[in-house]
């Protein structure tokens, strides 16, 4: 691809490298030629196998399981292409890793947000397109511009002509609801909130439904399922409360251990995720159904090559 004479070029680790071709095809492009590969010793080694030099330099890596491998993956990459004199080299995360630790809660806690994002900024990117961080005020923590995309709407299109009419959105916890209220809104639907006390990480106990869900459809929105005991539990707490039909769409599906086994025995009858994140041939299963963002990261590179307005993209 090549406007106004300034080169384009998109590269990609490991860690995503379905979603990566998905994008250069919606762009009409190919992947940049590189390789990642490992040393003996386990040390990663990038090789960069065509020019770079002054061109519009896009890596697309989702730092996902293993994050710390697909974490040093991005930013060799980052380096490797600086040190290539790249013209811009801009870190497309669909999945940006650490983000849950974006605070203190208790004392000498980390902030492992703001650490990734000094490491991106350090090791050379000039910009950073990703999606759903988990939370906003992590694009503060870069000191370079941040263009964060929303996945709201790509599920809202999965479930547009599912839904009847008494259907409720809702938020597994308090502080999803902003994105359930998104959601619910671009559906013209209510919404129903699930207050719930987390002991420790990966740990979930619902306490109680706040809204009017007995005998009606519900879908439960996240952007996150790990574990997916905080979905699994909310779907089963519904169906308590008089819920008719459960249904589940999260953006970032991590599906660690035991993920699969809890929705396979949970209520829910279809759980919608995005391809952030690549889901194994083992975890695919009949409940689980993925919607893709490439259209919508092709369309945020394109506009961000072409110094157009990104804008229009998180409505």
């Amino acid at each position: 691809m090549n406007i106004r004479g300034k080169d384009i070029k998109i590269f990609s680790g490991n860690s995503n490298k379905e979603l990566a071709k998905k994008i250069c095809k919606e762009l009409g492009t190919g992947l940049g030629v590189s390789e990642v590969g490992n040393f003996q010793d386990g040390e990663i080694s990038v090789f960069i196998g065509e020019t770079a030099r002054g061109a519009d330099v896009f890596v697309i890596q989702p730092t996902c399981p293993p994050v710390n491998e697909n974490l040093m993956e991005l930013l060799i990459m980052i380096d490797a292409l600086k040190r290539a004199s790249a013209g811009r080299v801009n870190a497309v995360i669909p999945y940006y890793g650490y983000a849950r630790q974006d605070r203190k809660t208790k004392a000498r806690d980390p902030i492992t947000a703001k650490l990734v994002a000094n490491l991106i900024t350090k090791a050379g990117a000039d910009r950073v397109i990703s999606m759903d961080l988990h939370a906003g005020q992590i694009q503060g923590y870069f000191d370079i511009p941040v263009d964060h995309l929303l996945g709201v709407p790509i599920l809202v299109n999965y479930f547009q002509d599912l839904i009847e009419k008494e259907t409720v959105v809702v938020s597994p916890d308090l502080g999803g609801v902003t994105r359930a209220r998104s959601f619910a809104s671009l559906l013209d639907l209510p919404i129903a909130i699930i207050e719930k006390r987390r002991p420790k990480a990966n740990v979930s106990e619902v306490m109680n439904v706040i809204g009017d869900i007995e005998d009606k459809n519900v879908i439960i929105v996240d952007d996150i399922a790990d574990t997916a005991g905080t979905i699994t539990k909310a779907a089963k707490v519904l169906k308590d409360f008089g819920a008719k039909r459960v249904y589940a769409a999260c953006t970032h599906a991590l599906l660690s251990e035991p993920a699969i086994e809890r929705i396979e025995n949970s209520p829910i009858e279809k759980f919608v995720i995005t391809d952030t994140i690549p889901l194994p041939e083992e975890k695919k299963i009949n409940k689980i159904e993925s919607v893709s963002v490439a259209p919508l990261f092709a369309e945020a590179i394109k506009r961000i090559y072409q110094n157009q307005s990104v804008s229009r993209l998180f409505d």
